[in-house]
């Protein structure tokens, strides 16, 4: 009878708690405000979340899909630089050697792929690597498409190989343009043996012969490292620098939003997104704390690497989690850092052999038929922002204005639903994956301008610019119709979801009330009539 009588009490109690919720909240939803002043200006909106985005590799950019993306990413996303790996690989046909050992070189492949880069108006972040089997240490290499990643044998045929190659951009170039560069040495030699056979000091010797091969063409190019994994060396690096009089003007590392190992490019050891609040910013901000206590504390900061996670065969980087999980990431990093390079913008990458199905958790912010994905939306929002910040005291979201006197707000949410340890991402963001309830977000925005406002609304969140939602109901196919891939690109095709004309009156006062799920994203865009 107690036993029966203590049921009832929880079966009673577990069916009053969303009545006491509800009541605990005035009978009320939740609601979120977001309260702005049109004339309380922050100042010049800082753009780093748009300095750089990732590519692959080098000899991916020779392809005509991959340049079709490039543009409409660029167009849409506003990238500034690019950033890839293997350069200096066989593939790109830069380095080689007679029967003699005398250093041969050729610029034909990297020139077709540089002029295609700056004729779109985007910037190389030039990264020095891998070595070409013809200067190679040994045969230890990285990736389907075999990247060396021994040292070379010769770090003066090294250094000239540098030498060359940069005094062949400036002569076809121009100094002025080369000057915007950035020089980057190598790839997280700090993944023995993945991308580096060498130790920490023999890294440090290459970076020296490249630093100043690079500055012997002109002192004014930029170079930098150490490029690591997990903002590791860096410390080490700049002390390394000062006390061997070598130069450097920036610091980069990457960081991934996973808590377990650091490369995984078949996608075989299974990733955990990382429940800490600081996974990825953390490692931005002692970033920048470890730079100001150092002898060079001005030097920029350049994370050239970044995604919620490290391997291409991570769900996470289709699901439109992705998209909020970046804006809270750039949100928390502030003014840290001069760039956060998103690897990688397609999924036209190959460091484990071509993709076999069109959704298989690619990095990319585009599938392979050039699907948007949610991430894509999330930069597409930041780069519509205005170039004048608003103050505002909410911590997921940017208000901006432009010249014109138009307004756009950024807002989303960002929860954290992973269930844990105990699933792997690969498993649980494979799901059809419904949000929860987070209630009204409503927006206030005093001090407008009175007049009349064309108002658009923007989302992407679940089942809205959601493509793998879109793919997974079409029952996750191996392989897409053509038909198939227009049916997703319509529905996830970006357009506003609302649209109306406003009047505000002589107050000043722009009100917008939304209901907001988990992981929303809303762009709203009050352009003046």
């Amino acid at each position: 009878m107690k036993m029966n009588r203590l049921l009832l009490i929880i079966i009673i109690g577990s069916l009053m708690v969303p009545f006491l919720a509800k009541a605990n909240n005035n009978g009320k939803t939740k609601e979120r405000v977001i309260s702005i002043d049109f004339n309380n200006e922050k100042g010049a909106l800082n753009k780093m979340f748009n300095e750089c985005v990732g590519a692959g590799r080098a000899n991916e950019g020779l392809r005509a899909d991959w340049q079709q993306q490039l543009a409409y990413v660029k167009k849409a996303c506003g990238f500034r630089y690019i950033r890839f790996h293997g350069l200096f690989t066989d593939d790109m046909g830069v380095y080689k050697e007679d029967r003699d050992g005398n250093p041969q070189y050729n610029f034909m492949y990297i020139d077709a792929l540089f002029d295609y880069l700056l004729s779109i108006d985007i910037k190389p972040f030039v990264e020095l690597g891998f070595m070409p089997n013809d200067l190679a240490s040994g045969p230890e290499t990285i990736f389907w498409w075999k990247g060396n990643v021994t040292p070379p044998k010769d770090h003066d045929k090294w250094g000239a190989l540098v030498r060359n190659t940069v005094q062949h951009w400036t002569d076809r170039y121009g100094e002025d343009e080369v000057k915007t560069w950035y020089f980057e040495v190598w790839n997280e030699p700090n993944l023995k043996p993945g991308f580096w056979t060498g130790t920490m000091e023999d890294y440090f010797k290459l970076y020296k012969y490249s630093a100043l091969a690079v500055k012997s063409v002109n002192q004014d190019y930029r170079i930098g490292g150490p490029g690591t994994a997990g903002a590791a060396w860096e410390e080490e690096m700049i002390d390394f620098c000062v006390k061997n009089n070598v130069p450097l003007d920036f610091v980069s590392a990457h960081s991934y939003g996973v808590n377990q190992g650091y490369l995984d490019e078949y996608g075989n050891s299974g990733t955990v997104l990382a429940p800490q609040e600081f996974a990825v910013s953390g490692d931005v901000l002692q970033s920048r704390k470890e730079i100001a206590a150092s002898p060079k504390p001005d030097l920029e900061l350049h994370f050239t690497e970044w995604s919620a996670s490290y391997t291409p065969f991570d769900p996470i980087h289709d699901s439109y989690h992705e998209a909020a999980y970046v804006l809270q990431k750039i949100k928390q990093v502030g003014d840290a850092a001069q760039s956060m390079s998103y690897w990688v913008f397609t999924d036209i990458f190959e460091e484990s052999a071509p993709r076999f199905t069109p959704f298989h958790g690619g990095f990319g912010m585009l599938n392979m038929q050039g699907i948007n994905k949610p991430v894509f939306y999330a930069y597409q929002f930041l780069n519509r922002l205005g170039d004048i910040e608003l103050n505002n005291p909410d911590n997921m979201s940017w208000a901006c204005k432009d010249s014109k006197g138009n307004i756009q707000v950024l807002a989303y949410d960002f929860t954290h639903t992973h269930p844990g340890d105990s699933v792997n991402n690969q498993v649980y963001y494979i799901r059809d994956l419904p949000s929860n309830d987070k209630g009204k977000l409503k927006i206030n925005i005093s001090g407008v301008p009175a007049g009349n406002y064309s108002l658009e609304v923007y989302k992407t969140g679940y089942r809205c610019n959601d493509a793998y939602t879109a793919y997974y109901d079409l029952g996750r196919p191996n392989q897409l119709t053509q038909i198939q891939v227009e049916q997703i690109k319509k529905l996830n095709n970006g357009a506003p979801i609302s649209g109306e004309i406003v009047k505000v009156e002589a107050d000043g006062l722009f009100t917008k009330e939304l209901a907001i799920r988990e992981n929303d994203v809303y762009f709203l865009n009050l352009i003046k009539l």
